[in-house]
């Protein structure tokens, strides 16, 4: 595999304070791993590298990271094999590194339990920023944090911003870091209509990227609070427009689309 990223944008001047967190990389490309590795070392990240997926979960276990940096195409075992096992062991963050255009892959991914993707061949810079990303909306919502402290209810749900705790009808929900800050914003915002492109800056905090990842977001987050997700009457799609939260769901109502239409 030679997929090299763009390294044409200057490397960050190292940062001379204590690390900001801790970072596994997975790929099996040592000159992609090389980049990688160097520009979250300077940007303040300590870094290990795992060549494929058993070396990956060793190192896992061992040293427990703040985020993982995983490659799909590994030897052996895959990216998205990879993602399971990790996942089985409680939430940490995963930025899946795909080949561009390989959408399916991509959305395996995300619907694995990613929180984040990058395309092959990507500028280290932006990999960095992501990775700034993922984690500083992690910490931001985390107990420490204490804001927003109020739970928010509405429909059976209850979702806890400070314990990071969503329950539906008193059934614990296995919600992912995207997945309960999604839901957190629609509850605060009942019945109004978001654009992708809204939800994309006010939950990703992202000007730009792929909107399919709000889309398969949602198709998740429907299969796990929706009674058919198939027929959602929570999260509601309007069409050209975006999506809703319905907390008094009408009993038959039909001007929506169906759960997994993509709002154009």
């Amino acid at each position: 595999m030679q997929n090299i990223p763009d390294g044409s944008v200057p490397a960050p001047a190292t940062c001379p304070d204590a690390p900001r967190g801790r970072i596994l990389v997975v790929d099996d490309d040592p000159t992609v791993a090389e980049v990688v590795v160097g520009y979250l070392e300077r940007a303040g990240y300590e870094v290990e590298w795992a060549e494929d997926g058993p070396a990956a979960l060793r190192c896992f276990g061992d040293h427990r990271p703040d985020l993982v940096v995983l490659d799909l195409m590994l030897p052996g075992m895959n990216g998205i094999e990879v993602c399971r096992h990790i996942r089985a062991h409680g939430h940490v963050p995963v930025i899946m590194l795909t080949a561009r255009g390989d959408e399916d892959d991509r959305v395996l991914g995300l619907e694995t339990g990613a929180d984040d993707y990058v395309t092959k061949p990507f500028s280290p810079r932006e990999l960095v920023l992501r990775v700034d990303s993922v984690l500083r909306r992690g910490r931001a919502t985390a107990p420490a944090a204490h804001s927003p402290r109020d739970p928010l209810r509405g429909a059976g749900l209850r979702l806890d911003p400070v314990a990071r705790r969503a329950t539906m009808e008193g059934r614990e929900l296995n919600l992912t870091l995207r997945e309960f800050d999604l839901l957190a914003f629609f509850l605060r915002h009942p019945s109004r209509v978001f654009s992708r492109e809204e939800l994309m800056r006010g939950v990703w905090g992202w000007e730009f990227g792929d909107l399919s990842t709000v889309t398969v977001h949602v198709r998740r987050l429907r299969g796990k609070v929706e009674t058919d997700p198939a027929r959602p009457r929570l999260i509601r799609t309007v069409w050209g427009v975006g999506y809703r939260l319905e907390l008094t769901p009408p009993s038959d109502r039909h001007d929506d689309a169906a759960a997994g239409a993509t709002p154009s």
